[in-house]
């Protein structure tokens, strides 16, 4: 397959989405998880989450225009300015999935689909209580993207829990204890498998045998 912008433009609809969508390789799964502020909870998967940097310690995820259909991730977020995200993982994965769908909003998707809420006093919004890794969120930016009308969405990471085995003796997460999943496209979901790891990349130490 070799297309250029014009072939592209004329795939079938559903299939220029499950190409483009994944094309970019295996992306994080994680769950998103909101609360109105008349107290109603909402949970939705996204596969766009991103780091932006440590200090502070920002994450961002894409949200997909609004107006088009309700978006009460986003609702919620710029109502309370409270939101966490949740690594997903294997035994969950299905229930998972299915907090897409669009549900009203008033209905949880926590109790739809069988997760469990899990509430912090540092965070406002509700974490996802099977997941290993969760990360309590505050809002920073909201950032229009003109080309598309999608829009980056900035938040600081204000609380963050994981258990202490989820380091391992470099201070690096490791997926592979952690079963975190990753997902592709707009069904397939993927295992995680460590297969390397290398110093810090320096001139005057790039080795010969490259």
């Amino acid at each position: 397959m070799n297309l250029n912008k014009e072939q592209i433009s004329r795939l079938d609809r559903v299939r220029k989405i499950k190409i483009l969508n994944g094309i970019s390789g295996i992306k994080p799964a994680n769950l998103i998880g909101t609360i109105s502020t008349k107290g109603a909870t909402n949970l939705a998967i996204f596969s766009s989450v991103m780091h932006l940097g440590s200090d502070p310690a920002l994450l961002g995820f894409i949200m997909r225009p609004i107006g088009e259909v309700p978006r009460h991730t986003y609702d919620n977020i710029l109502e309370t300015h409270s939101y966490t995200i949740n690594h997903v993982h294997p035994d969950f994965i299905k229930k998972a999935h299915y907090t897409s769908a669009k549900f009203e909003k008033n209905t949880s998707e926590f109790h739809s689909c069988g997760l469990n809420e899990e509430f912090h006093h540092e965070t406002q919004a509700p974490f996802v209580r099977e997941s290993k890794v969760k990360l309590g969120m505050t809002f920073v930016e909201d950032l229009l993207i003109k080309h598309n009308n999608t829009r980056l969405i900035i938040g600081e990471i204000t609380q963050l829990i994981l258990p202490d085995a989820a380091l391992d003796k470099y201070d690096e997460l490791n997926y592979e204890w952690l079963d975190t999943v990753g997902t592709s496209g707009l069904n397939g979901y993927y295992g995680v498998r460590k297969i390397g790891r290398f110093p810090y990349a320096r001139m005057g130490q790039i080795p010969e045998d490259l």
